[in-house]
């Protein structure tokens, strides 16, 4: 009876000590538009140094990531690590939009331009006409 006893106060504080491991694992959460790289090694599951590292590279590379399922572009970085991560990642609206802003002004300006530059180019190939 007496090992019985034992038996479940031990399985009892086993289970309390495991939901507060959990709990406490679960509430942090990462930003990786922004976060350094020991950062998203020390707060994502399956991603260690050189994984953080090339999330880090990436990203200046290529921009602010725009979503979640990016990341999976990034060299060693899979869905599945995307999956398990979710809830710890997240990308930041206002990051994505200042990446795109520039993007789009640049567009706009070219889009103003291409008309002045076609005009030049018609007056340009037309022969041009002179009174005898």
């Amino acid at each position: 009876m007496k090992t019985f006893v034992s038996l479940v106060a031990s399985l009892c504080l086993s289970f309390l000590l495991a939901g507060s491991a959990f709990a406490a694992g679960t509430g942090e959460k990462v930003n990786v538009n922004t976060a350094d790289a020991a950062t998203l090694a020390r707060v994502l599951h399956n991603v260690g140094d050189a994984k953080a590292e090339a999330i880090v590279a990436y990203r200046q590379e290529n921009g602010p990531f725009r979503s979640i399922e990016q990341l999976a572009s990034v060299k060693g970085i899979g869905l599945r690590t995307v999956e398990v991560n979710r809830e710890r990642i997240e990308v930041g609206a206002t990051a994505a939009r200042a990446a795109t802003a520039p993007a789009q002004r640049a567009t706009a300006a070219t889009a103003q331009r291409a008309p002045a530059t076609s005009a030049a180019a018609k007056s340009a190939a037309a022969p041009s006409r002179s009174a005898p």
